[in-house]
């Protein structure tokens, strides 16, 4: 018994190690990802780093769930792989322990991993989504940095255009500047013009003062007549020149700052929903697809009616209808008939565009349907992608027996690529309605599961799945078959 418990401390610290180590670095890879979809819109804006920060702590939540089992079967194929490459698996079978009982401190380990992974998805992530979300939405809304460069007209500033000819290197002298006053909405009639000035920042950089040099202001007013209407006597306009030795000009930089939105906007979306919330929305767009079908049913009913009437009793020249084009031909040979005629056909035109519209909103509503199942069912699927990836990991480093990171790192990508392909097809079939949710997107977990299960029975009974002796026995088995066969 002490010596299964010494076996137990002995597989736990050699799986905690590379454990640890792959979430870190599976995180790390996965949130630079993503991260630099982004890193266009939010360079050159004046983000501090606590905000990077903040964006990069809630990416790191949502990502979570897709990097923990990857570090799982990762870290089960390094530690196994260890043990089986120093002959410690070895000696451990030797003495009568199984396979399986060597990995149950792990299992267990795992089996917490997944049913805690369920409850982060659930109720973590969506919080995290929503933080994440609107804070990047606020810093995409967020305007550049003061970034005055020479040549080119910097608007900014509300209400001014501001270029200047040359910058110093201190960044606060500048030279040749044209400031452009728009803040009374005349257009450019309002004009400073300065050989020179200094530029700073004051009040926790919440002002911008320019001090101009030897220039002037230009400003152009225009006089009202007050005759209105149209006249040909119009007022000359005024322009006031002022020159001035000195100046100082104060900017607002009031716009520049973050601004957070209300975080209940973003509550509508999918990703911030937990499984009770997804559930209820489902049901009720449900309900609301078949009061729209109801409604449907309906307008046609009276169309229903009428097709049901016998041709026989309203219609007593067949031969005649075949030729007709139009409603202007002989068949309405009444004027009265034509009209009541045209009105019905209307009616009909109507009520097709409108049923052709609400089969557009249901066909809408079905897709919004599938997309929301996604999103439930993910919370599952990839809490138990942690044990069935486990399945595979831990079985297969103890056939490779090869430690380290170069074969467990090859074989983890192979892995974890059909992991992604299938969990990418199971979400395809959902939402395009190929096959239902709760069998599309269990499909890939399913897949591997099987694959895990025969790692298992191949490691339990010491067999070489990677060497050319395996499958040499199985080619000459069906070598076998087949001659008898003839």
């Amino acid at each position: 018994m002490r010596f299964l418990k010494r076996l137990d401390v002995l597989v736990l610290k050699a799986f905690f190690g590379p454990f640890v180590l792959t979430v870190f670095v599976v995180t790390f890879i996965f949130l630079m990802q993503t991260i630099l979809k982004y890193v266009d819109e939010l360079v050159g804006k004046g983000l501090g780093f606590l905000d990077y920060a903040e964006l990069m702590m809630y990416f790191s939540m949502n990502i979570l769930p897709v990097a923990l089992p990857l570090a799982i079967l990762l870290s089960s194929l390094m530690t196994f792989g260890n043990l089986g490459q120093f002959n410690e698996l070895t000696a451990v079978k030797s003495s009568g322990i199984s396979l399986l009982r060597v990995m149950v401190p792990i299992a267990i380990w795992v089996i917490g991993c997944t049913i805690g992974l369920y409850f982060f998805n659930n109720y973590v992530v969506p919080k995290a989504n929503l933080k994440a979300y609107s804070l990047l939405y606020d810093l995409r809304q967020k305007k550049p940095s003061l970034d005055l460069k020479p040549g080119v007209f910097y608007n900014g500033i509300p209400g001014y255009s501001i270029k200047i000819v040359q910058k110093f290197n201190n960044d606060t002298s500048i030279k040749g500047v044209i400031i452009y006053d728009h803040t009374q909405g005349r257009g450019n009639t309002d004009i400073i013009i300065a050989d020179s000035g200094a530029m700073y920042l004051f009040n926790s950089s919440r002002y911008l003062a320019l001090e101009l040099f030897h220039g002037n202001s230009y400003s152009e007013v225009k006089e009202e007549d007050g005759s209105g209407g149209n006249n040909n006597n119009k007022i000359p306009e005024e322009f006031m020149r002022n020159a001035f030795e000195k100046t100082r000009i104060v900017f607002d930089l009031a716009s520049f700052d973050l601004s957070r939105t209300k975080e209940e906007l973003f509550t509508g979306s999918r990703q911030m929903k937990t499984t009770g919330e997804l559930a209820r929305h489902i049901d009720s767009v449900q309900a609301t697809i078949l009061r729209l079908n109801q409604h449907n049913s309906g307008m046609l009913q009276p169309f229903y009616y009428y097709l049901k009437i016998d041709p026989a009793d309203t219609i007593k020249d067949p031969p005649r209808i075949a030729g007709i084009t139009s409603l202007n031909d002989t068949l309405f040979t009444d004027s009265t008939s034509k009209v009541i005629a045209q009105r019905a056909a209307n009616q009909a035109r109507s009520i097709k565009a409108y049923l052709e519209s609400n089969v557009e909103r249901d066909e809408n509503m079905v897709k919004e349907i599938h997309e929301f199942q996604v999103t439930e069912y993910q919370k599952y699927t990839q809490a138990v992608a942690c044990f069935v990836l486990f399945l595979i990991g831990a079985p297969l480093g103890a056939i490779i027996k090869k430690g380290g990171l170069g074969v467990p790192v090859l074989i983890c990508i192979i892995f974890f690529i059909f992991y992604y392909v299938f969990s990418i097809t199971g979400e395809k079939w959902t939402k395009e309605g190929v096959y239902p949710a709760n069998f599309a997107m269990w499909f890939g977990n399913g897949i591997l599961f099987c694959i895990g299960l025969f790692f298992m029975r191949q490691a339990k009974n010491d067999s070489r799945i990677l060497e050319s002796d395996f499958y040499l026995i199985w080619i000459d088995k069906i070598k076998k078959i087949v001659k008898t066969k003839k």
